[in-house]
């Protein structure tokens, strides 16, 4: 006994048990109503084919109800009193009697049979999840005559099961059309009960996804329906609004469409407000988008451009213009227009789109306008990307190639800079930044060398910050610098320059004083900065005592609006009052040096803010009158 107990212990632990879903649940729960001779099965007629409907199946049925004495209570069935609209449940999904559900799953392609249900199994259930019909008898014994016409696995569209597709021919590649695309399809429509409503024809239909130019229910069922797929989809009457394609529908409870997804040309709205749109006429090869030209690359492509208001205004064409040669350009450094760049980055080698483009992204922004393109003008470019070659990686480099390559991509980082274009420059830099993490030299030489391109990144990385008014994010860069050399000036300066446009004044005192601490040559720059920031505060104190003049001055219990005092003219200085200045004047005061940006300055307990600074007990006063913290904006 004792052995078998030991052998039983090395035997592996039983599967844990799946975790039912509640759906599988509550058909569980309900199952265990199933009494003995609760629910019974007739066979009027057989079916054909040895399938029958499964969990996730749409059934289609004819059903007629009678009562046990062979009354008609219900019936679908036009013959017998009903509209000729058959019954759609999805197995599993719609809500429905327990005896259809135990019922439908056994039944043959177009069987008939009879059902006869005790009152529990139909209607009379309890927390039954269906009404039952106006007039039918719930609580009597009844039998249910059903015939099975049609049953396929269901491609659900709708949640409420408004919307259902049934794949009669499948398409080809994975790409649905959306909005706003443009599609083409032949579509015939009918009523449940075959009454035709839109017959077929030779032309395809035209329309645009999202101008509901078709029913709600139509369009979200054709965007789940790839290039060349066919269907039958059938919407009920939630989702059956008026279109142009059928403008009357009132009154059907449920159409039924058959679609051929013929073609569909992929639109995409570039900026989401409808002004630079893209157009693709001709498909390019390979997959979306991992094909596309996402990373900077060099790009070759035939485009002609024209005036949107003229479309016969061509002012540009690479086959006349550029001797029929294409054009080729690096992406990434701004030599081309925005629009243009962005649409191309989105293409398949070989495709052709046609992009209108408005003037800001178009050549009001950009340097080299063409002589007969007018300031203001929207554009219509016809692009065929013709190819595109990757940069190659740094494997297989010397460390010397690795670093001649990294100053190209430097250089033209520079160059977007001085341009005005601080997202893209700064995009140069930090990929250089990206790749040296997979560099590793290998002497003193050649480690001193790569520690002073990546500290000149870092700094130009941060330069662009400032220009962009990102502050904070410029300071966090100079600290990657100053972490491996505290003593380096060039980052001291431009993080005490970084302070100073953010408020930080003794920060920024601090830093350039500490030039002058570490290299006496750095002298002349730190002086003119802390004079630079000598007036700035200066500066910003007179506007503070301006802009909170009165704040105080109140009797006991009084306090005077922020920026609300006597008009212009009879205003009187009062020394010594103490007030503080939003960061917005500062940085007015230091736009000489770096743009601004708007902010907002907080005054907090844990450290002195401005205000403290210039009258140190303005924050016991904020705490007397409960405002520990105040926001100026």
């Amino acid at each position: 006994m004792a052995h078998a107990d030991a052998d039983a212990g090395d035997l592996p632990p039983p599967p844990a048990k799946k975790k039912k879903s509640p759906a599988e649940e509550e058909a569980e729960k309900r199952r265990k109503k199933l009494t003995p001779g609760s629910l019974m099965k007739g066979l009027i007629r057989s079916g054909g084919g040895d399938a029958t409907p499964a969990e996730g199946d749409q059934v289609i049925v004819h059903c007629t109800t009678r009562t046990m004495d062979g009354i008609i209570v219900n019936s679908t069935r036009r013959e017998h009193g009903g509209k000729g609209v058959p019954l759609r449940f999805v197995l599993g999904k719609s809500k429905m009697i327990l005896g259809f559900a135990e019922g439908f799953p056994t039944m043959l392609m177009g069987e008939i049979a009879m059902f006869k249900m005790k009152p529990q199994i139909h209607y009379a259930e309890e927390d039954c999840p269906v009404t039952a019909p106006d007039g039918l008898p719930k609580d009597d014994e009844l039998q249910f005559e059903i015939e099975m016409l049609d049953f396929f696995k269901a491609k659900i569209v709708a949640e409420d099961l408004g919307v259902v597709k049934k794949i009669i021919d499948e398409g080809k590649g994975w790409e649905t059309p959306r909005e706003p695309y443009e599609v083409t399809a032949r579509i015939t429509a009918r009523t449940g009960d075959g009454k035709e409503l839109l017959p077929s024809k030779e032309e395809p239909y035209f329309f645009t996804i999202g101008k509901s130019e078709v029913p709600k229910g139509l369009e979200m069922a054709i965007g789940s329906m790839a290039r060349e797929e066919k269907a039958i989809i059938y919407v009920t009457s939630a989702y059956l609004t008026n279109s142009s394609l059928m403008p009357q529908l009132e009154g059907l409870e449920e159409v039924q469409f058959e679609v051929e997804l013929v073609q569909f040309v992929q639109v995409r709205d570039m900026l989401g407000d409808g002004r630079l749109i893209k157009r693709r006429v001709v498909d390019g090869k390979g997959e979306f988008p991992m094909d596309c030209p996402l990373h900077d690359s060099l790009l070759r492509v035939h485009y002609k451009g024209m005036l949107l208001d003229e479309p016969k205004s061509i002012f540009y064409d690479t086959r006349v213009d550029n001797h029929g040669e294409p054009l080729e350009f690096c992406s990434g450094e701004g030599l081309v227009p925005e629009g243009f760049e962005m649409c191309v980055r989105l293409m398949l080698p070989g495709e052709k789109s046609i992009v209108t483009c408005p003037p800001d992204f178009a050549y009001d922004k950009f340097p080299r306008l063409p002589a007969n393109v007018p300031e203001g003008a929207h554009v219509q470019w016809e692009i065929e990307l013709l190819g595109f070659e990757m940069p190659k990686d740094w494997t297989g480099f010397t460390f010397q190639e690795i670093m001649d390559d990294a100053e190209k991509i430097k250089t033209t980082g520079n160059r977007l800079f001085k341009e005005g274009k601080f997202e893209l420059a700064k995009a140069k830099y930090e990929k250089v930044l990206r790749e040296y993490n997979h560099v590793h030299p290998q002497d003193d030489d050649e480690g001193k060398i790569f520690a002073n391109s990546r500290s000149s990144l870092h700094l130009n990385v941060a330069a662009c910050y400032q220009k962009m008014g990102e502050y904070r994010k410029s300071i966090d860069t100079c600290n990657k610098v100053l972490e491996a050399n505290p003593v380096h000036v060039k980052a001291l300066y431009r993080r005490g320059m970084s302070y100073m446009l953010l408020g930080d004044f003794d920060d920024a005192k601090k830093d350039f004083e500490k030039m002058i601490a570490v290299d006496k040559s750095s002298e002349p720059d730190a002086t003119a900065a802390l004079n630079k920031l000598k007036q700035t505060i200066q500066e910003t104190e007179k506007k503070a005592r301006k802009q909170f003049k009165g704040l105080f001055d109140k009797k006991p219990g009084e306090i005077s609006e922020v920026g609300v005092g006597e008009p212009e003219g009879n205003k009187t200085d009062t020394t010594g009052s103490g007030e503080a200045a939003s960061t917005a004047d500062r940085e007015a005061d230091a736009k000489e040096a770096i743009p601004r940006a708007d902010s907002e300055l907080a005054f907090e307990e844990e450290r002195p803010g401005l205000l403290a600074r210039i009258w140190p007990s303005a924050s016991r006063i904020f705490t007397s009158l409960g405002l520990k913290r105040c926001t100026i904006l």
